[in-house]
């Protein structure tokens, strides 16, 4: 491992040309992977139906093949889970990555190739490396270990040659030899299923090893942190591992976790945000603490971008990397060699910046929480509030909800700020039938309440009468077209209507 270490580091910081080539050159580059992709797959099904071989140019293939989300690819995604190949790529598709379902999808399936893989998740993985060294050409990262904090979900089998999981695992199982050399815990731990055993088992096998990294969600990390802490007698993860220079995060908004971060640490380290979802790997910051992400662009994804604006239009308008615009919002829709086509991830991104071009993530398409992974979407809210309110015997006039964050005196939740016309006669009975019907209708959710580990039972409060009115007064949006914001990522219309209370209370 000591002579290994050195040697892929090497090989890290060698990797630089590399990766200044596209991003000095970035619209030709996007035009060779399109051209790729589109030729490569010509002959599926896929390519067949939308005649592939007739489209020469960004043009013609954006006139011919219509946006798709999750609900217009299901058919295929399920064919090939069924064993059928050659439909939206053409090699073996015999992974899927699990994430968080559309309105219709408790949980999608995300098809993963052999390419999107090696050309993609991997490919970028080592070029984050090779960005980091070029920003800390002094670091010993790879002379130790890179831990993991991956999901609670282990690998499924749909058949003999067809298996899923979440995105971590589908990754872990995947990793190629010299990934698995410089990772801990072993597969066997890293897969496990049960989290309060996980949990135990990564504090016991990696307290005494020399730890220079760590990825992972937030809420997760800090929590086998505090139980690293318990375990080891220590004061903070510096004590335990006097290497660490790097935690990894990405997925959700690190900004209220970060001083809980540097008080469990002790030292400050370097903190890197990556953009890597089940659709592929997308940007990483090269300037540690930058406000962006460079955005991958030889990785085997074309890139288009639609302004939210044309979201729900007939025929939205979508356009190149040349045409961005700093700090306007736009939907990533993406292209791969995991036989995506045009396809809306659902996020919204911003520019930071064009030479080179750097992103950050600016929210979702539609509402939600997302301060724990959890994914939660309007129609979670909507469907599993209209049940509540049925088995209650309750009538609802309207709500809001937003996330309780982690903190050291407990782990997250959600506030709900509810109106009712009836009020339940059991606040607390609606919340658990409430917290039962988002489990049935969110898988992500449902991990993230598993034995409260990360989110703990929702948080119901009644709201005086009229009060949604009075907000929307005081926001000069009483009447016309303005609706409450039902789903919020972040705690400022819950604090806003707090405040209102109080102020009459005090009247």
């Amino acid at each position: 491992m000591k002579l290994l270490s050195p040697a892929i580091s090497t090989l890290a910081r060698l990797r630089s040309w590399r990766i200044e080539a596209w991003m000095q050159h970035p619209i030709s580059a996007q035009r060779e992977v399109l051209q790729d992709l589109v030729t490569t797959a010509q002959y599926t099904e896929f390519g067949r139906l939308y005649e592939f071989s007739k489209l020469f140019t960004t043009k013609t293939f954006k006139q011919a093949i219509p946006i798709h989300e999750y609900h217009d690819i299901r058919p295929y995604v399920e064919r090939i889970m069924a064993g059928e190949q050659n439909l939206l790529w053409n090699t073996p598709i015999n992974w899927f990555a699990k994430s968080s379902g559309t309105t219709s999808d408790k949980s999608k399936f995300i098809p993963v190739s052999q390419e999107s893989l090696v050309d993609g998740h991997f490919k970028a993985a080592k070029d984050v490396l090779s960005l980091y060294y070029m920003f800390n050409p002094e670091s010993d990262l790879l002379t130790g270990k890179g831990l993991v904090v991956g999901g609670s979900h282990s690998i499924s089998t749909l058949h003999e040659e067809a298996h899923y999981g979440d995105l971590s695992a589908v990754l872990m199982q995947n990793t190629p030899f010299w990934g698995q050399w410089i990772r801990t815990p072993d597969l066997r731990i890293a897969l496990m299923d049960e989290w309060e055993s996980k949990l135990e088992m990564l504090a016991e096998t990696t307290t005494n090893e020399n730890v220079t990294s760590v990825s992972g969600v937030p809420t997760w990390t800090m929590l086998l942190f505090q139980r690293i802490l318990d375990i080891s007698g220590k004061r903070n993860m510096k004590e335990v591992w006097p290497s660490l220079e790097l935690y990894i995060h990405g997925g959700v908004s690190f900004h209220p976790y970060k001083e809980q971060f540097k008080k469990l640490i002790g030292e400050n380290i370097h903190y890197l945000e990556m953009y890597n979802a089940s659709e592929g790997f997308f940007a990483a910051q090269d300037i540690p603490g930058s406000d962006g992400m460079l955005l991958f662009l030889d990785h085997g994804i074309f890139y288009e971008f639609m302004p939210v604006e044309e979201y729900g239009k007939d025929e939205p308008r979508t356009i190149g990397l040349k045409d961005v615009e700093l700090g306007q919002h736009y939907a990533p829709v993406i292209t791969t060699n995991g036989g995506l086509w045009r396809y809306l991830v659902g996020d919204t991104i911003q520019f930071t910046t064009k030479n080179p071009f750097r992103i950050k993530v600016s929210g979702r398409l539609k509402l939600f929480i997302n301060a724990f992974g959890e994914e939660l979407i309007i129609d979670n809210a909507d469907r599993a509030m209209a049940e509540a309110c049925s088995q209650a015997n309750a009538l609802l006039s309207d709500y809001t909800a937003g996330p309780v964050y982690f903190s050291e005196d407990g782990n997250g939740a959600h506030e709900w700020l509810i109106e009712f016309e009836n009020e339940p006669s059991d606040l607390k009975k609606f919340a658990s039938i409430l917290d039962e019907e988002l489990k049935k209708l969110n898988s992500d959710y449902e991990a993230k309440r598993y034995k409260n580990i990360a989110l703990r039972e929702p948080i119901i409060k009644s709201l005086p009468r009229g009060i949604f009115s009075q907000w929307l007064k005081y926001k000069n949006k009483l009447g016309g077209q303005h609706k409450i914001p039902r789903l919020s990522n972040d705690r400022i219309i819950i604090e806003e209507i707090a405040s209102l209370i109080n102020s009459q209370f005090q009247k």
